[in-house]
Parts: structure tokens; sequence; C-alpha cells
């Protein structure tokens, strides 16, 4: 039967940018340089719209495609390259271009100083172009550039400036992120004080927007991380959980598992390491299991059997994931400080004197470290005795109970004052 015309459904004419497309895989270099001749075309009158649009996609493949083949150089060219075509797109959208680009230049982590460089010289062409908006976007990025390579005090000097600007021009959304970052960069400084300040300002901020939850879970994390510094695992642990949740309900496995960490770090930290295999085979943590959680689930074995050789030996296997981040590892160094102090008091308990070379070799520990700890242990009144380093030897007492005689008589007499002092007035009341 033959088959009318009408019926019979046309291909759609292939475009330039789909037979580009097609080339990426098999001639990756071709594609760029066709890309790029699309990109440096002019753009003629009566199809302005049409030609904006090509050049915007032209864009976006190409700088996917420079970043898929490490060419970090290139990149930083095109950066530079498209700023005459900004100026044809509206300044949202070519804003959103720009920071995109930004973006995709700042995942190379291979030169620091040229990222920055880049960073420094886009905030300088925004100035000139009198681009408020997106120069606020730059210099948030230049100052959490600083703070992810360590330059903690530059990133707060490029921070602190713009929190001022985002208040006077009431930015709320970008405020919070800055406050956040500001909070950050004075946590890795040690001012936990400021850190604080910084994240409730931060929180005070969200109170009054719409906060998305990827925002809120960063709020959170932070929360936790400051309520761990201070000692309140309890409620860190609460905001861990909260930010867990935020980060996995937006698809962020990374940010999720790192909050997951936490959890469980905290949970080690409460004495409540047995809580961690449960944690570790729930429904939403399931799917985040790998070395990292390995980590702290070995950290969690060892917390349990009080065994110094097994967090030493956790220690090892997990260098990377647990001494590499610098959350964990501090409160790991006060963990195994306590762990230390735990088993000391264990196998000191069934002596009067012993030599601290065979307490040593009892806990396999450099004779050095044992000593100073046992002298840290008797100063901080948390073992009774003291250490004869002339014989080398370690002498425990039986703890003495404290006299309260004194303490009781004292609180007599202040309570006798207080009956005297009443039976006074009342009598001046008579006369």
């Amino acid at each position: 039967m033959p088959v009318a015309m009408e019926d019979v459904e046309e291909a759609p004419e292939q475009t330039e940018l789909d037979v580009i497309e097609a080339l990426e895989i098999a001639d990756p270099d071709q594609a760029i340089q066709r890309y790029l001749s699309i990109v440096g075309k002019d753009v003629p009158e009566g199809e302005r719209d049409v030609a904006v649009k090509e050049k915007e996609t032209a864009i976006t493949r190409v700088s996917d495609l420079y970043v898929k083949h490490n060419k970090q150089e290139d990149l930083a060219a095109l950066i530079k390259n498209i700023r005459p075509f900004l100026s044809l797109a509206s300044k949202a959208k070519g804003g959103q271009i720009f920071k995109g680009l930004l973006d995709k230049f700042l995942t190379f982590e291979t030169d620091r100083a040229a990222q920055v460089a880049v960073c420094t010289e886009c905030i300088e062409w925004a100035k000139q172009q009198k681009r408020t908006f997106l120069r606020h976007a730059l210099e948030m990025r230049m100052a959490q550039l600083y703070l992810d390579s360590t330059d903690f005090q530059l990133s707060l000097q490029t921070a602190q400036p713009l929190i001022k600007e985002l208040k006077s021009l009431d930015d709320k959304s970008s405020l919070v992120d800055i406050q956040l970052l500001e909070s950050k960069a004075y946590y890795a400084l040690s001012n936990f004080p400021k850190s604080r300040a910084a994240l409730v300002s931060a929180r005070t901020t969200s109170a009054a927007i719409y906060c998305p939850p990827k925002m809120q879970a960063a709020l959170d994390l932070q929360s936790g991380i400051l309520n761990a510094q201070e000692g309140d695992f309890k409620t860190a642990y609460s905001y861990f959980y909260e930010s867990f949740e935020g980060y996995d309900s937006v698809d962020m496995p990374e940010h999720a598992i790192r909050g997951l960490k936490y959890m469980l770090l905290n949970k080690i930290l409460l004495n409540n390491a047995e809580d961690v295999p449960s944690i570790i085979s729930g429904k939403l943590a399931l799917k985040y299991t790998g070395r990292d959680v390995e980590a702290l689930q070995a950290i969690a074995t060892a917390s349990l059997n009080r065994s110094l050789a097994e967090f030493q030996a956790a220690l090892e296997k997990f260098k990377k994931e647990l001494l590499g981040d610098a959350v964990i590892n501090g409160h790991l160094v006060e963990l195994y400080d306590t762990l230390l102090q735990k088993n000391l008091a264990r196998v000191v308990e069934p002596f009067r004197r012993v030599e601290i070379a065979h307490v040593a070799k009892l806990i396999d520990l450099p004779l050095a470290q044992v000593e100073n700890k046992l002298s840290q242990m008797i100063l901080d009144q948390v073992l009774t005795g003291i250490l004869d380093q002339g014989a080398g030897c370690l002498e425990v007492f039986d703890p003495t109970e404290t006299d309260k005689t004194y303490e009781t008589t004292l609180e007599i007499l202040q309570e006798t004052g207080h009956v005297v002092d009443s039976l006074y007035k009342k009598a001046e009341k008579l006369l």
C-alpha cells in the first residue's frame, strides 16, 4: 500500500552544533576548534537572538571539553576572550555563564597561583564594567579559593569588606554564604568565639529568607563542628544528622558522607561506639559505605576494645581518610589521649611500685611517651603517686579520702552567722 507523502516524517535538519557534538568523542580537538569558531563569529543584526543562543551553547560545550581533557590554560584564555560577548547577552545571563566558566576553572587543583591570578583579573574587569553583583559573586569565589588553599587570613581579608557591602545592599542570600565562609575561616584559625559569632550572624540572616536545603545543611554542619569543639557532642550529633539528611536529599554525596563521618565520630566521643554498626546499617547510610565509613568503624572497634594497638593500626590503614580531615584529626588526638590514659590506669592498677620501662613494655609504647603521660596524669590528679626518676619507677598510692571537717565547719559558721543576723534584725524591730 503506497504511503502518503504527508504521513512521512521528515528528519530534523542537523544544525552546525549537532554536527560538532558528534565530533566530541571521535576528534575532540577538531570539535574544540569548531566551537571556538562559533564563539568568535560576528553577530548579524537580524539574527541576534539565535546567534547569541548558539554562542552560549558553544561556550558551555567547549568549556566542558576543556575540563574533560584537563586544558586549564585554554579554559583561562576562554574566560578572558568571551568578555566582549557578555555585552550582547543580558547581565543576568552573561553573569551566569561567566560564573559557570570560573567554577569549572576552579575545579582544577594543579595550579592555585594561576587560579588566584585569573580570579583577581576577573574581579578587576567586573569593577571596570560596573557589574556589582557579578563582582560580589567573584569575590565570594576568591574568598572560598583562599579558604581551600589554607590562606585563611587572605580569605578573611577578602570576605570582611564584602560582608559590609552586602549588608548595605541587603543581599541576604549572598550574605549567608559569606558569613558561613567567615565562620569556617575563623574556625580554621582556632578563633572559636569569632567563628561562633559569624555562624550566629549567618543563621540570623538565613531566618529572614527562604534557605535552600543545601545552605541549611551547610549551616547545620558548621554548627555541629563548633558544638563538638566545645564538647557538646549530643547537640553536635543532632546537627550532623540534620546536615547528613539535608545533603542526602539534594543528592550531594561528597558532603553527605562528611556529615555521616562526623555523626559516627560523635558517637565514639560520647562513649557510645557500640551504636556505630547500627547507624552504618541504617537505610540512609547504607549507600555511603566505603573507606571513609570503614575508617570510623575501625576507630569505634578500637575504642570499644580500649586497644591502642588497634587504634594505631586504624590510623595507619586509613591515614588519608582520618588525618586528612582537620575536624576528625583534632578529635582523634583527644580520643587517643583518653584511650592512652585509660590503658595506663588499667596497667598500673595492680602495682604499688613498678618500673616505667615495664609499663612501657606492657603497653608497647616508647618509654619517653609513657613517662610524660604518667607525669601528666599525676599532675591532673587522675593517678595518685610519684615518679622516682632516679630509680626509673612509678610509686602508686592508695587514693586518700578528702577530710571534709574544715569545709563542714566553715559552712556551719556561715549558717550561724546568718541566724545571728536574722535574730538581730528581729530584735531591732521589737525595740
